[in-house]
């Protein structure tokens, strides 16, 4: 039965692990150490610069539940349409469970089968590779996330938008990656030596691997309904705001640095581009060479960090180098 207490900013962080301590590793990856004393969430948090928010969005999430109102308080909406998540800390959190998981969970689960299985049998080889193989999917599916899905995440923190991904891309590779891990289980209790010792051993090897199955539910869970709904809010966010920077850099960067104002010549060149001439047409409007020509349309790129028509188009008409009526648009 799901725990439906919503724990808060201002209950005591003790009590919290002490109702679940199935969340001592997530302190971890939210980069929060233990020995906080009687210290409230919220406290603990701000001393470890980790937003409460999202802390306890995550914690309630993993407790009670997607479809429970989650947050701070009775002020909280749904997962969805939260607009509060903060981003930055989340990703950190998701990077740091990644590591958690590659670097020590696996490793750590594979020692203990090889500890607790008779090397010399064939079925014992036959379990262990099974396992190579369900920890190279899972480590697959992780490299994937951390190459391609994180750094697409932090470039839309610093305010970048990317044109060739989105998160969608992501949520069609985020396939299930659990059924080796059923199957495993399933090999592992018709394996069960008879002798005492190996058979705690490997007990204690299944229950372990049964807590590992729970904990990559949760962390796809909160991928899935937590970080995907806050990239795709952020993507909004960003994209309008590229938009707003674009027009913004096209009206005022002519003129603001005084290395980088746009010669005379420069000038002429966009206005020529703008009217569809082609570098060879130019440079007999302009009686200057074809090279000249496209030195100066380098340089006009490197300039207003404009390399398209369109956005010469609209640089030429905010700054009234040609009238909007004679483009052709």
């Amino acid at each position: 039965m799901k725990n439906q207490k919503l724990y808060e900013a201002d209950d005591k962080m003790i009590s919290l692990i002490r109702d679940n301590y199935d969340l001592l590793q997530m302190l971890g990856s939210f980069g929060i150490s233990l020995g906080f004393g009687d210290k409230t969430v919220k406290e603990t948090c701000e001393d470890n610069h980790v937003d409460t928010y999202t802390f306890l969005t995550v914690v309630n999430f993993i407790i009670n539940g997607y479809g429970e109102r989650l947050g701070t308080g009775a002020s909280a909406g749904t997962i969805e349409n939260d607009e509060h998540i903060c981003v930055p800390t989340l990703l950190h959190y998701l990077e740091a469970s990644h590591a958690y998981f590659l670097d020590f969970q696996l490793p750590y689960i594979r020692r203990e089968l090889q500890e607790s299985l008779n090397e010399h049998d064939s079925l014992a080889k036959l379990i262990l590779r099974f396992y190579d193989e369900y920890a190279h999917e899972i480590r697959r599916h992780m490299k994937y996330e951390q190459k391609t899905l994180f750094p697409y995440v932090q470039s839309l923190i610093n305010g970048q938008a990317a044109n060739d991904y989105n998160v969608d891309t992501f949520s069609k590779h985020h396939a299930a990656t659990d059924k080796k891990l059923r199957e495993l289980k399933l090999l592992i209790i018709k394996y069960l030596p008879q002798d005492g010792l190996h058979n705690n051993q490997l007990t204690a090897t299944l229950h372990d691997i049964y807590e590992n199955e729970v904990w990559l539910r949760q962390h796809a869970m909160v991928e899935d309904y937590i970080f995907v709904p806050a990239i795709r809010r952020l993507e909004q966010i960003t994209k309008k705001s590229d938009i707003t920077r674009n027009i913004s850099d096209m009206v005022f960067k002519n003129g603001m640095n005084g290395d980088e104002t746009l010669s005379d010549r420069e000038k002429d060149v966009i206005i020529a581009l703008v009217q569809g001439m082609q570098n060879k047409e130019i440079a007999d409007h302009l009686c200057i060479s074809v090279n000249t020509v496209i030195t100066h349309r380098r340089n006009i790129a490197r300039k207003l960090q404009i390399h398209s028509p369109a956005g010469l188009t609209i640089y030429a008409i905010v700054n009234n180098l040609v009238d909007i009526s004679t483009v052709k648009l």
